[in-house]
């Protein structure tokens, strides 16, 4: 009796398991579908979901920081880009914006920093880091001029 118990004890929690995987994974494709829509109040609710189903889930950090870019809240913005880089660490989206970030407080050191880190592990965006680089640039002739 009691092994038949523990195995719908089992059953029941394998189940819930995988409904949570699937609840979470349906959560941030509609999250992503608002995202997209600019619908962002109904996809930072969305996203933050998620994380509770998810909590490892660097993706959604990232579209919050997204989100909070869009909303000017750098702080915010900020924090979900350093939880997104603990958790993928090469997210050169992630830190790409962060680079941007220190640009817009004049932390060039941080923004050298970023960008040999940027340069190691680019794929997608690399043609951004001549971006940065311009900005940087443009900065030290506005530095020499006044």
């Amino acid at each position: 009796m009691k092994t038949i118990k523990n195995f719908f004890i089992l059953i029941f929690l394998l189940f819930m398991f995988s409904v949570s995987g699937q609840t979470a994974e349906k959560i941030f494709e509609e999250a992503k579908k608002n995202f997209d829509k600019k619908d962002y109040e109904k996809s930072k609710f969305l996203f933050q979901r998620n994380i509770v189903f998810f909590p490892k889930d660097a993706e959604s950090y990232l579209y919050l920081a997204k989100i909070y870019n869009n909303e000017e809240n750098i702080e915010e913005e900020k924090k979900n880009l350093d939880t997104t880089l603990l958790l993928e660490p090469d997210n050169e989206e992630a830190i790409y914006m962060l680079i941007n970030i220190q640009l817009g407080k004049s932390n060039f050191e941080e923004v050298n920093i970023l960008m040999n880190r940027f340069s190691n592990v680019c794929k997608k965006m690399c043609n951004k880091s001549k971006e940065i680089k311009k900005s940087l640039q443009d900065f030290e002739a506005n530095e020499k001029t006044n």
